[in-house]
């Protein structure tokens, strides 16, 4: 398998360049080697990734340098692999728990009797974020993470209990 590695360097004197640099690098979930070197699979999906830190980069008047790689044995191959989906694995497992804590907010609004608009639009954004974010790290999971299916569950219950939630706040506003 081949790699897109990014190398670069920021200026040493703004942290907020690096801060900049460092949230576009989370956000395209690219896999931290070591200080200022990062790796994505090479796929057209990341090929944009690449393009995006490079610009983050460049905008805050650093220097970097991109290329095409593949590893010399086959172990150091499947130490990146094993790397990048422990990556995904752990994202997976972030949103799974969130996709908990939607489910236990909307048992405790149950409990509380708390069937408003308000909380509703509230529950009802919550889930589209969680959704949105599965998507994300579903689009990065290209070497088929372990975690992906704990994830779809914990996305499932979240969705069945705002459906729930919408069911009691319809019943309590139009009956």
């Amino acid at each position: 398998m081949s790699w897109l590695l990014l190398v670069y360097k920021l200026p040493a004197d703004r942290s907020s360049a690096r801060v900049s640099v460092w949230r576009e690098v989370r956000r395209s979930g690219a896999l931290q080697l070591q200080n200022s070197v990062v790796a994505f699979p090479d796929t057209g999906d990341f090929r944009t990734a690449v393009a995006r830190v490079r610009a983050a980069v460049d905008s805050v008047e650093g220097s970097v340098l991109a290329v095409r790689a593949e590893t010399l044995e086959p172990d150091e191959d499947a130490r990146l692999a094993a790397a990048w989906n422990e990556a995904r694995t752990d994202e997976f497992s972030e949103l799974a728990s969130e996709c908990d804590k939607l489910v236990a907010e909307i048992d405790k609004e149950f409990a509380k009797e708390k069937f408003t608009l308000a909380e509703l639009d509230e529950e009802e954004a919550e889930l589209e974020k969680l959704r949105s974010w599965h998507a994300r790290i579903h689009a990065r999971d290209v070497l088929g993470s372990d975690g992906a299916g704990d994830a779809e569950v914990a996305l499932g219950r979240a969705a069945e209990a705002v459906a729930r939630f919408t069911a009691a706040v319809f019943d309590r506003t139009h009956g």
